[in-house]
This record gives C-alpha cells, sequence and structure tokens, in this order.
C-alpha cells in the first residue's frame, strides 16, 4: 500500500469510505511520521497522539454505523493560535504560558464537527507577527525543502510556518492557518501547498488568538486546491459569537473546483512588477497567464494605482490593532506572570519577559501611531488609504472576474538571512497585503520550481464573496502546472 500519510484529503477519505484502511491507521501512520520528523523540523509545538487516537477510533465507529462527517477520521493540525479545549494555546509566545483553554475556537470546533482527527497544535511566529517563522518563543519552523545541495535551514514563511511546514512534509493532510497580512499565502507559496485567505468575515474569529481584528482570518493550508476547498467548507460558515461573521450562505467551494473558466477575464495588474523582481518570478507570471489564455480566458491589463501605499498602510494598521489587543495580556489574569514591587512593576516585568523583539517592536510602532498629536497623521491617514485600496478593488473588478499575480517576490530564503533586518522581512508581504486591507479572498498555488529547486507560487484574487471563481481559476492552473515537485525526506 502506498505511504497513507502521502495521499490528499480526497484521496484519504475517498480511501477510508472504501475500506481500503481505517482513520485509525491513517493516524497511527502521522503519528508515526511526526515522531521522526518533528525534532528536524519544529512544525508542531503540542503533539496529542492519545487525543488522536481516541477521535479516530470514534470516527471508525461513526463511518461503520453510516453516520460519517465530511471530513470523518481526516488528521489535522491545528494551528498554535486557535483555542483548543483542554489542549495548551500560546500562540507561541511566553507571556500566554502554559494557557489551556477551557473552550474550543469555532473554526476548530467546526472541523471537528465534521469528522476530523487533531494530531496536535503547529509552531508560528509569535502572535503571528513575522514572515519567516524566527519569532516563535519555540524557536523557528525549519522548511522540509532544501536549495540545490545546500544544507542551510530554509524557512517556510510565516506566520502560519508550522502548518506550511507540516503539510509540505506529510505530517498531516492540512492544517489550519490565519491570514492578517499573507500568513497564508506566503507559506504556502514557499513550501509547494496550497492556502487561500477567504473573503472577511467568511471564517468566524471567535476563539482565535487576536492579532489585528479587522485584517486576522482563518483559512486553511493543504496539498491541492480541491483539499483546501474542502477544509474551507468545513471551517467557514456564520457565527453569532463574531460580529464580523458573514451570514451569507456558503457555496459548495468544491464543486466550484471543478467549473470551466472558459469565458472569464483575469486582470493583470501593472503594479505588481516590483523593482528588483526576480526574472524567475516574472517568468512564471508569464506562464500563469499563457495556462488562463489556454483555459480560455480573456486577460486585461488592469491598474490597481494605490498598490504602492498597501504593505505601509498595513504597518501602521496592523501594529495599531495589535498594540490594543495585546495590551489584554498583562500577567493578571491569566498566562504567565513576573512578579514586580509593585502594580506597574508587575505588568513591566511580565510584559518585557513575556513578548519577544518583533511583538515589542510592534507594539510600540502601534501605540506611537496611535498617540495623540500622531494619530491623524499616521492611523487617519492609513484608513483613508486603506478606502482608496477598496476603490481599486471594486473598479478592477467591475472589469474582471479574478486577478492573478505572483504570491511572492522571491522563494524561501535561508533561516537568519532577513531577520536582522525588519524592513526586507516585511517586504516579503508586498504581493498579499492588499487582499487583507480589502478583504478580498486570495489563495496561493504552487506552479513551478526555481533553479535551486524551491517552489514559487502563484496568487489569485478574487472579488468579495466570490471564492467560487478564486477556486475554480486556481484549480484551472493547478492542472495546467501540473506541479508534482516534494522535498526530499533529509531527516531520515
Amino acid at each position: 500500500m502506498t505511504d497513507l500519510t502521502t495521499l490528499t484529503l480526497a484521496a484519504a477519505l475517498d480511501g477510508m469510505e472504501k475500506k481500503q484502511f481505517s482513520s485509525l491507521e491513517l493516524t497511527d501512520a502521522f503519528i508515526a511520521a511526526i515522531d521522526k520528523a518533528n525534532p528536524h523540523l519544529n512544525a508542531y509545538v503540542v503533539t496529542t497522539p492519545e487525543l488522536a487516537r481516541a477521535r479516530a477510533k470514534q470516527s471508525d465507529a461513526k463511518r461503520a454505523s453510516g453516520k460519517a462527517g465530511p471530513l470523518e477520521g481526516a488528521p489535522l493540525g491545528i494551528k498554535d493560535l486557535f483555542c483548543t479545549e483542554g489542549v495548551r494555546t500560546t500562540a507561541c509566545s511566553g507571556v500566554l504560558g502554559e494557557f489551556t483553554p477551557t473552550y474550543e475556537s469555532t473554526v476548530s470546533g467546526n472541523l471537528f464537527r465534521d469528522g476530523a482527527v487533531m494530531l496536535g497544535k503547529l509552531n508560528m511566529d509569535e502572535f503571528a507577527m513575522g514572515s519567516s517563522n524566527e519569532t516563535s518563543h519555540f524557536g523557528p519552523v525549519v522548511s522540509p525543502w532544501r536549495r540545490g545541495n545546500d544544507d542551510a535551514k530554509i524557512t517556510p514563511g510565516g506566520s502560519s510556518g508550522g502548518s506550511a511546514s507540516a503539510v509540505s512534509a506529510d505530517l498531516c493532510l492540512g492544517a489550519t492557518a490565519t491570514d492578517t497580512g499573507g500568513s497564508i499565502r506566503q507559506p504556502a507559496a514557499f513550501t509547494g501547498t496550497v492556502g487561500i485567505k477567504p473573503t472577511y468575515g467568511r471564517c468566524s474569529r471567535w476563539g482565535i488568538v487576536a492579532f489585528a481584528s479587522s485584517l486576522d482570518q482563518a483559512g486553511p493550508i493543504a496539498k491541492t486546491v480541491e483539499d483546501s476547498a474542502m477544509l474551507l467548507q468545513s471551517m467557514a460558515g456564520h457565527d453569532p459569537k463574531d460580529s464580523t461573521s458573514l451570514p451569507n450562505k456558503l457555496p459548495d467551494f468544491r464543486a466550484a473546483c471543478s467549473k470551466s473558466i472558459k469565458g472569464m477575464t483575469i486582470g493583470i495588474p501593472d503594479e505588481y512588477r516590483v523593482d528588483g523582481m526576480p526574472e524567475e518570478i516574472e517568468k512564471l507570471w508569464q506562464q500563469g497567464i499563457e495556462w488562463a489564455k489556454d483555459a480560455g480566458c480573456t486577460i486585461k491589463r488592469i491598474s490597481l494605482p494605490h498598490t504602492k501605499y498597501a504593505l505601509p498602510t498595513y504597518y501602521i494598521v496592523a501594529p495599531a490593532e495589535a498594540s490594543s489587543n495585546l495590551a489584554r495580556y498583562d500577567g493578571m489574569r491569566y498566562g504567565a506572570r513576573v512578579a514586580g514591587k509593585d502594580l506597574n512593576g508587575t505588568y513591566e516585568n511580565t510584559r518585557a519577559s513575556g513578548f519577544g523583539k518583533e511583538v515589542q517592536r510592534r507594539i510600540m510602532i502601534g501605540t506611537y501611531v496611535l498617540s495623540a498629536g500622531y494619530y491623524d497623521a499616521y492611523y487617519l491617514r492609513a484608513q483613508k488609504v486603506r478606502a482608496r485600496l477598496n476603490e481599486d478593488m471594486k473598479s478592477a473588478f467591475a472589469e474582471v472576474d479574478a486577478i492573478l499575480t505572483p504570491a511572492t517576490p522571491s522563494a524561501a530564503f535561508a533561516l537568519g538571512e532577513k531577520s536582522g533586518d525588519p524592513v526586507s522581512m516585511y517586504l516579503n508581504d508586498i504581493f498579499t497585503v492588499t487582499a487583507n486591507l480589502t478583504g478580498n479572498p486570495a489563495l496561493a498555488l504552487p506552479a513551478a520550481t526555481d533553479s535551486n529547486g524551491l517552489p514559487l507560487g502563484l496568487q489569485v484574487i478574487g472579488k468579495a464573496l466570490d471564492e467560487e471563481s478564486v477556486f475554480a481559476v486556481s484549480s484551472a492552473l493547478e492542472k495546467a502546472a501540473g506541479f508534482k515537485a516534494k522535498a526530499a525526506k533529509w531527516w531520515g
């Protein structure tokens, strides 16, 4: 039999339905793979083998009785940003200590309702702040990919680096992730996996540790476009506990993957050509355009004129919201506490020791742009630019059905290569942040490898609430690209 861990989600569910193997056998295969790989990759910060086996047995019993859910018995990884009942949740920060929630996030709860099995909690940048998974309190995640014959440890991207590394290395069938400025799509592009950030409000934020509330959105990282559609189907849906959750009925995302894209108009934005972009990225983009043409699409050059302001706008809005959201971590009610000589001293000591350098940097930036005298100059102006970015998207989608761009400005880089230069690190989000600021759905899919054998991705952006077109276009591009590259299992 094929190695069960290499199966796609769709194939694994089909195999269990045909009684070729059980959820327990599948789960055991993943537990064994994690035991072997995790000491090298550091993708999981908590593993839950006993819980996984117990749930797998329940799934096998449900399937035997004809009551299988849409994801019955499928072993998944859960990003450490999602609160999981009875399982430690820290957002990979020291400030949360050994915090163990007594409740389940809506998104993970939806997955478990549909039969998913949790293998453990996945590593990430602290409070989802980072593009390389080097800010985690538990140490960096290592990508399963290698750069040519170089032994340098490669970043899986961030903040959902653990999710991307685990899916790419076959340590789960799929994973939850979150995207505030590209934290699903950039890691997916770096690791040869598929990641979608749905329309803002499609997935409930209830029970997800907040970073920037007007930008955060949950989504899946998976092996294929179809798998990502199946996971999003379960993750999404209206939740009265989240005031920004959309009441709109969910379309059939999986069915959208097999729709023809003949006759669709694909927009190519002039502003996504940036100085110093590697020739391989430009070449891949052109290849993507040709694939879309071959599938019967009309290609239209468009302008998103305020794109150049998206990154600076994001790095005002996101830290501002973070400084407000992270004020609650004071060592009083939950999480770690470092005593001081008085109340203020306890606050200061707790936050100074609990938060890592990148989180502290962003809190300070956010506090500064919200402070008296600077609020109008920075935060208010950023919100005005955000409104302009929204207008750009609406104008573009009056003429096109989807937008095609590169997912990242480069392939993955080695750990430590950019960590000393925050601005260089922030530039990783240049192609992804606009969709967060405007709330549009966007998907990254693997489409080629560079000269060093590292994955490169394309990004498909859709109009608000039109994930169906995103899945349809992405599925057609995936078929045309025929991406089959896998990282060699150098960890034994």
